[in-house]
């Protein structure tokens, strides 16, 4: 039996309002950075589908189809709570009629979770804007490390 690389606390974190930025490199290992809106952790907690705007994703998506190879770091603003996945999977799939409920729940905890520790309204809600078509890419994390700072930042994470 394969277990997942995720637990159950970790599933619940990354899916709740965090802020999620995902990192891809070209060909000649220039990297792109792009923030995600949303994600969804597989019911069996093997793979992640995240969602961003398209009109964000250009180069991203240039280069999953290149080399399938992404990081996405996950943090919660009030606690520094990091946590880093990386996947050598990545793939563009269609969003799921389910997904569409995800995303702006996702997004106003996210803001919530900004506003909380003191950063104006306005500003959150542009951090989670998009007026654009949503995309969705699919991975399957191999590695997970801490990376709140502290001690412990940059550990790696094992089941």
């Amino acid at each position: 039996t394969i277990v997942p690389l995720l637990d159950n606390t970790q599933a619940a974190f990354i899916s709740q309002g965090v802020s999620i930025n995902i990192a891809t490199r070209d060909r000649f290992s220039m990297p792109t950075i792009t923030r995600a809106l949303a994600c969804r952790v597989s019911p069996d907690q093997r793979q992640v589908t995240l969602f961003l705007s398209a009109a964000r994703a250009a180069r991203l998506l240039e280069n999953i189809a290149h080399n399938g190879m992404i990081a996405v770091v996950f943090s919660q603003p009030s606690t520094h709570r990091t946590l880093q996945l990386k996947g050598e999977d990545a793939h563009r799939v269609a969003l799921q009629d389910d997904d569409y409920a995800i995303i702006p729940a996702s997004t106003a905890s996210f803001v919530t979770e900004l506003t909380a520790i003191g950063h104006g309204l306005g500003f959150s809600r542009t951090i989670v804007a998009h007026n654009d078509s949503l995309i969705a890419v699919k991975f399957t994390p191999g590695t997970i490390f801490d990376q709140t700072p502290g001690p412990d930042a940059g550990r790696q994470l094992n089941r």
